[in-house]
């Protein structure tokens, strides 16, 4: 199971040394790029992605929360991010030309779906996703509930990456905390992104909160183990 700690959740007064805590435990580091217009709050910027990759050794993997992402492509690259994440619901006439330009700037690609959209939006180019990511609340917001319709979501894309034989990760964003960590597992999620209910908020201590967000971690794939042995 692979953690993916939400940077803008994280505590800025202590920036470097959680960064160093976190490039030694995590897979990932997950920043939220909104431009105010495709959500309304405005957070992230390609010169907080470049202050980070100065000190980051994970992969930076940019969640693209705006209405012209070709408009971020560039800079994002030139500030040392690994993977852009789009959303399908911005990419109507330009997604295969987009998908390409990542590529050629030697970026992963990430596809991020709202909690209304379908799968099927993407099934003509689902097969160059590095990662397809599933928004288990509305984009933009942090601290909302949870919303349990999307584990067949998470589901349905592990069923047809299997079905296709494609090599995507499936990634989750929103409310990945202590009362989700098992359905979303058992779900067929490979990724958790984490933000102050999973784990900036747990403690004071962001090695003790990683530590009490783990162990809740391994007792759910242990639960769900016991139960596949049953």
């Amino acid at each position: 199971m692979k953690i993916s700690p939400s940077l803008m959740c994280m505590d800025l007064a202590d920036f470097r040394s959680q960064i160093e805590f976190l490039n030694c435990h995590a897979d990932y580091f997950h920043l939220d790029i909104m431009d105010g217009h495709f959500v309304p709050n405005l957070t992230l910027s390609p010169f907080f992605v470049s202050q980070v990759s100065k000190l980051a050794t994970l992969p930076l993997d940019c969640h693209l929360m705006v209405t012209r992402p070709q408009d971020y492509i560039a800079p994002l690259a030139e500030a040392g991010a690994q993977m852009l994440t789009l959303h399908p619901e911005t990419l109507n006439g330009q997604a295969f030309r987009l998908i390409g330009h990542i590529r050629e700037r030697g970026m992963k690609v990430g596809l991020i779906i709202n909690p209304e959209t379908s799968p099927e939006v993407m099934k003509y180019y689902l097969h160059y996703a590095d990662k397809v990511t599933v928004m288990t609340v509305d984009p933009g917001f942090a601290g909302q509930p949870f919303i349990r319709e999307m584990l067949n979501k998470i589901t349905e894309l592990k069923n047809w990456r299997t079905r296709e034989g494609l090599g995507y990760e499936i990634e989750v964003d929103g409310s990945c905390n202590t009362a989700t960590w098992l359905p979303l597992i058992g779900a067929g999620a490979d990724v958790l992104i984490v933000g102050s209910s999973g784990l900036f908020n747990r403690s004071d201590d962001l090695s003790h909160a990683w530590e009490l967000m783990r162990a809740e971690i391994n007792h759910a794939r242990q639960v769900l183990h016991n139960a596949a042995v049953s």
